[in-house]
């Protein structure tokens, strides 16, 4: 069985049941406490994103929420104070694998471009109605008045699925449990 090895970084209180129960599913109140006022509209953001996942990979069915990993330790979320980083082996068919520039586009609400044209050509139609902040499109009442606009930043979205990372490196790794047989190694970082 194939497998990707990430990093990812938990509060310790995960590593707690991971090592209890012997797997961790990601609970609301954790990411209410690590993104404050803006929680809710990572929920509804990773609510999307778990349920168009649905498609690609199984997820359980009791899982809201991913988890997400570095695939290159280069990249991975550095050291803070009360955190865990953790190195996992994951197997290939429990993982969906992103190409981190395409998330941040739909992170943003943007069009997830095709290639640097396809941005490009997109900006000009944008520039031909007036528009100078597409990210307005997708969730707010100006979509209403360019409903094609919008349709087209809503249907590139599946692109972040259908069009992985060049390489291992420019992609975030995603999964909606950790179970205690991937981990590799925990590095505690309390000061």
């Amino acid at each position: 069985m194939a497998a990707l090895i990430g990093w990812t970084r938990q509060v310790p209180q995960v590593w707690k049941e991971i090592e209890c129960t012997g797997c961790y599913k990601v609970k609301e109140e954790y990411i209410r406490a690590k993104n404050d006022t803006i929680a809710d509209y990572y929920l509804k953001l990773y609510e999307w994103y778990t349920r168009k996942s649905r498609d690609y990979v199984s997820i359980p069915e009791d899982a809201k929420y991913p988890i997400w990993f570095s695939l290159s330790e280069d990249f991975r979320l550095q050291k803070i104070q009360n955190t865990v980083i953790l190195k996992v082996e994951i197997p290939e068919e429990e993982v969906l694998v992103i190409d981190m520039e395409k998330w941040d586009y739909r992170g943003n609400l943007m069009y997830v471009p095709k290639d640097q044209k396809d941005r490009e050509n997109f900006e000009k139609e944008l520039k031909k109605y007036g528009i100078a902040d597409e990210t307005a499109l997708a969730e707010s009442a100006k979509g209403n008045h360019y409903p094609l606009l919008k349709r087209k930043i809503i249907d590139s979205w599946e692109r972040l699925f259908t069009m992985p990372p060049e390489s291992l490196e420019k992609g975030f790794a995603t999964t909606w449990e950790l179970k205690k047989e991937w981990v590799k190694e925990a590095e505690h970082c309390e000061s």
